[in-house]
């Protein structure tokens, strides 16, 4: 299967959809060719603007989701800009002006600190419980 983002303004993701990788591939040598997949999704669905993405990451850095923008300069989708201060760097992440403390768990791991944007700074994160076996 073959995933599709379809883009708006300023490329950003509406929608992702799936198609078959048949509807994606050259009939003769069923190699893919992400031009035929968005002509295939042009023809579908009406809409102009569309670019491949990977599900697991494979290119253009990560999944396109709902939202996120496509980044055409880096050639990755990427994720909503989380605060004003925040700078895009090439590797297409978002960073903080002040670095993140060294003991610093994302919000996946328990998220002990969170960004103050008006004190640009790490605070500690009140709702954080520590993990004990």
């Amino acid at each position: 299967m073959a995933h599709f983002a379809k883009l708006g303004e300023d490329n950003i993701v509406l929608d992702v959809i799936v198609i078959d990788n048949k509807d994606n591939a050259h009939p003769q040598t069923l190699v893919e060719d992400e031009n035929l997949g968005i002509a295939f999704c042009e023809k579908l669905t009406g809409h102009a603007t569309w670019k491949q993405a990977s599900y697991n990451g494979a290119f253009r850095k990560q999944f396109a989701g709902v939202g996120m923008t496509y980044n055409s300069e880096l050639d990755m989708f990427i994720h909503s800009k989380p605060f004003p201060s925040w700078t895009l760097d090439s590797s297409g992440d978002w960073q903080p002006p002040v670095a993140k403390p060294a003991d610093f768990l994302p919000h996946n791991q328990g998220g002990n600190y969170l960004w103050n944007e008006s004190g640009q700074s790490w605070d500690a994160n009140p709702d954080y419980t520590p993990y004990t076996p």
